[in-house]
């Protein structure tokens, strides 16, 4: 766990689902980020003008504690980012649950995302191409749990 890491503290769900209050069993930061990293998909959930949702995948990187991505200006989601950059971000699975929440800005691609991108899907991306529809998402909340906790 680094300085970094978010604090560790139960969901709140109803007292049926039978979550324990104590500190044992909890997962930790470390758990999560390593699934981040590992993930091929991660679904961006944004919010459209009249408020109603959004939701799609992209390729990412895990990256110096953020989930690094791209997405064309024109399309729903980057309009959307544009207007309300406000978005959440999960993984695929749900059995296996990690999910950020927070505000993504805009960010340069460079040769250090543009190597990490092509060593994780044989694709590069363009870093003469400019910069334009890049995002970082550094998590103000995050959620992890186990469903088969």
């Amino acid at each position: 766990m680094t300085e970094s890491s978010p604090k560790a503290t139960r969901p709140r769900f109803a007292p049926g689902y039978g979550i324990s209050r104590e500190a044992e069993g909890r997962l930790d930061w470390d758990w999560a980020a390593e699934r981040l990293f590992v993930a091929r998909s991660y679904w961006i959930c944004t919010a459209r003008e009249d408020g109603s949702p959004h939701a799609a995948p992209v390729w990412g990187l895990w990256l110096d504690d953020a989930v690094v991505f791209a997405t064309s200006p024109q399309s729903r989601k980057g309009r959307n980012i544009a207007r309300d950059p406000r978005v959440a971000v999960h993984l695929e699975s749900g059995d296996e649950v990690v999910i950020l929440e927070g505000r993504v800005e805009p960010m340069e691609l460079d040769d250090r995302i543009a190597d990490a991108y092509e060593a994780k899907y044989e694709f590069r991306p363009d870093v003469s191409g400019g910069s334009e529809g890049w995002y970082r998402l550094r998590p103000a909340v995050a959620y992890a749990w186990l469903e088969a906790d």
